[in-house]
């Protein structure tokens, strides 16, 4: 069993070296990949630049969404815990390098005979709204501190709300083993609402363009295809 397997030790050591995989490949892909390492020293300066605005998005985005993964799932009686993939931690890093991003490092491993479709759907939904709850309230603290544009806390605040709200939308794609196909499996409602409401604030405060949109769902099928051991 899971809980036999792993401690909680090193259940912080795979979300951490996760999340650390996932930051450095954001922002080596906003910094251009090795495609714009020349020249070396501008390079370096941007991505030390981008470094902790990215550490803040993800970190408050990814470990966040699958630790709640976890509570709801053992809230239900389950045994959860994050593992990481070393294969997917070098596709990560790997394409983070290249400019572009295939953000595979791990996921909440769940392990229950007992989840009935709407426990499932439950806990699959938790995690993009907890993705929503962070863009909510970043763009409600960006309101009311209305931080000069341009500046360090704006470029924070303004990556954070894009990266919280884009997994949100990423994750409730309908693809498995996506957030999204467990939520449809168990209420198409409840799914296509929730989905509809992510997909309009994803289009009106990140300004994202059709081919970025494309460019997710065919990462999402790679990722399915990996997951099953396809790839």
């Amino acid at each position: 069993m899971l809980r036999d397997n792993i401690s909680r030790r090193e259940e912080i050591k795979d979300i951490v070296i996760a999340d650390a995989v996932l930051i450095l490949a954001f922002s080596l892909t906003l910094d251009g990949g090795i495609e714009h390492a020349a020249p070396f020293a501008a390079f370096a300066q941007r991505f030390v630049y981008l470094l902790p605005i990215v550490a803040m998005g993800v970190s408050l985005s990814f470990v966040l969404h699958e630790l709640m993964h976890k509570f709801v799932a053992e809230r239900y009686g389950a045994i959860a815990a994050f593992r990481t993939s070393h294969m997917g931690l070098l596709i990560t890093l790997a394409t983070g390098f290249f400019g572009f991003l295939l953000g595979i490092p791990g996921a909440t491993m769940i392990y229950t005979s007992k989840f009935t479709r709407k426990e499932e759907g439950l806990v699959s939904i938790a995690g993009p709204l907890t993705n929503f709850v962070v863009f909510a309230a970043f763009l409600v603290a960006f309101l009311l501190i209305r931080p000069p544009l341009g500046s360090y806390l704006y470029e924070m605040f303004a990556f954070t709300i894009f990266i919280s709200i884009l997994l949100a939308f990423f994750n409730m794609l309908p693809v498995p083993p996506l957030d999204g196909s467990k939520v449809l499996h168990w209420n198409s409602r409840i799914y296509l609402l929730t989905m509809g409401i992510i997909f309009v604030l994803m289009f009106v405060f990140t300004g994202i363009p059709l081919d970025s949109i494309v460019l997710m769902v065919f990462i999402a099928l790679m990722f399915s295809l990996f997951y099953r051991n396809v790839l």
